[in-house]
């Protein structure tokens, strides 16, 4: 094995520690606390991944549903620890089977009724993340509600004084 092999994901994790952990003391507990969803959860499914993609009949298209899930559910799991923004991120967890399933569809033989549940789990999954993080956004906005009454003041007046159009 090569040493550049071993050494450039080391610094890269060394990399992030120190960005991540400036406030207090490096340490196993730390680095497992913060990055367990990049040890545990992302490396299963993209095992997942690979078996599929490893074999030459690609027949096992079932392998991509729990692979989907568990890939995206890590990340949403390793960005809600590091940035500690799991009350906006939850969602994530509605499109982790939506994820799964597509894979299934477009890897697979193209079931179009698979798209029903797809869109469905996609749909609730943005509705929610949009309604959260906007809710969040709006709340933390500097000038908060007048911004927002003075826009829809002056596109209702808009609307209001805009010629009519002919059909």
């Amino acid at each position: 094995m090569n040493k550049k092999s071993l050494i450039g994901p080391a610094l890269v994790l060394v990399g992030i520690c120190l960005l991540f952990f400036r406030r207090e003391a490096v340490s196993a507990g730390t680095i497992f606390g913060q990055f367990w969803p990049t040890l545990f959860v992302i490396p299963v499914g993209l095992f997942f991944h690979w078996m599929y993609f490893s074999m030459t009949d690609r027949r096992a298209t079932g392998l991509l549903i729990p692979g989907g899930i568990l890939f995206t559910a890590g990340l949403v799991c390793q960005l809600a620890t590091l940035f500690d923004s799991w009350q906006y991120l939850w969602p994530g967890f509605i499109l982790a089977p939506a994820v799964g399933l597509f894979e299934f569809y477009w890897f697979g033989d193209r079931n179009k009724y698979l798209l029903i549940p797809i869109n469905i789990l996609t749909v609730l999954s943005l509705l929610f993340f949009a309604v959260f993080s906007l809710g969040n956004l709006y709340n933390r906005l500097i000038f908060g509600q007048p911004v927002l009454a003075i826009a829809l003041i002056a596109i209702g007046a808009g609307v209001m004084l805009a010629p009519k159009r002919r059909l």
